[in-house]
């Protein structure tokens, strides 16, 4: 069953200023958590869901059903928005809303090869059909190429002795389980680390997860292209779990928020100079200790909102 609690549930979908007959889109379907509490305020709207995992996907499907039909699901990366969204002849929308990271599920079963505390084969593809797995990574990709993701994607100081140590193991011998591994990256670092609280593979993992979905880049493009998409008074809610993700999603929103090319000395500035969208919240919205209190994955969690307020130039 896939079981997973919805980080920001109240504050993200509130967030959304939900119509009831509006067109609203949920990139990361998961465990449905806000594609149910968006539904139930649909009447006359449509609800388009996306998620690359068919597991996923197939316990949404009747959860969904048990509120209404108006709604479709699409088995693809949300890189893909605007171009199945077209599909259905739809073009415009008046939400969406992005859950980044992995959902608990996929944590939770072992055999999806994401987590350091369950034994399985090297893997982390949240789509199944990707040729890019971990262990492609761990043991094909260059010593500079390993080194780069564990410095870019989680800012490992030890990267190279562990990009080091993999080289090694796996001229011996192919590094084929997420324990194999572990005890790999665990060789590699000194023991004053090891002996520090939090999983001493965490980051590795976290790195490796990232570049096997190419998750900074589909998201980069997916926000921007939502963007592009948004009714006026639409709304986007995004919910991060670490910095990186959270640093693309802040620069893009100020990006759009801010007057830019103004001749000095105007003293009204002119409806086509005006940002075409306004932030929601200055701050990004966190967990309350309430909800921290029964979901440790919530501890990361960031929520950003933004609104467009002026139409896209035809």
């Amino acid at each position: 069953m896939f079981d997973h609690v919805t980080v920001l549930l109240n504050e993200a979908v509130e967030g959304l200023n939900i119509k009831e007959d509006g067109i609203y889109v949920d990139c990361t379907l998961g465990g449905a958590g806000h594609s149910m509490a968006i539904l139930k305020q649909l009447t006359s709207g449509h609800l388009y869901c996306f998620d690359q995992d068919q597991m996923a996907i197939d316990a949404a499907k009747s959860r969904l059903e048990a509120i209404g039909d108006n709604f479709t699901i699409f088995y693809s990366n949300f890189v893909n928005l605007k171009e199945m969204l077209a599909s259905e002849n739809i073009t415009k929308v008046d939400g969406i809303i992005f859950d980044l990271g992995v959902s608990s599920p996929q944590f939770d079963t072992g055999e999806r090869g994401f987590s350091y505390n369950h034994d399985a084969r090297l893997d982390m593809r949240m789509d199944k059909s990707n040729d890019l797995d971990a262990y492609k990574i761990v043991n094909t990709w260059s010593y500079e190429q390993i080194v780069e993701i564990l410095y870019k994607y989680a800012d490992e100081k030890f990267a190279k002795q562990i990009a080091r140590k993999i080289e090694q193991k796996r001229k011996i011998k192919p590094i084929e389980t997420t324990f194999e591994l572990v005890e790999v990256i665990k060789d590699a670092l000194p023991a004053s680390v090891l002996r520090k609280k939090g999983h001493p593979a965490k980051k590795t993992f976290q790195a490796l997860r990232i570049a096997v979905n190419d998750e900074l880049n589909v998201f980069d493009k997916a926000l921007k292209d939502a963007l592009d998409i948004l009714n006026v008074n639409g709304r986007i809610a995004v919910i991060t779990f670490h910095s990186l993700e959270d640093k693309i999603c802040k620069y893009t929103f100020n990006d759009v928020t801010k007057l830019k090319d103004v001749p000095a000395g105007l003293p009204v500035i002119p409806d086509y100079l005006q940002p075409k969208f306004k932030l929601v919240n200055k701050k990004p919205i966190v967990a309350s200790k309430a909800e921290l209190a029964v979901n440790h994955r919530a501890h990361s969690a960031k929520l950003r909102i933004i609104e467009r307020v002026v139409e896209n130039e035809a």
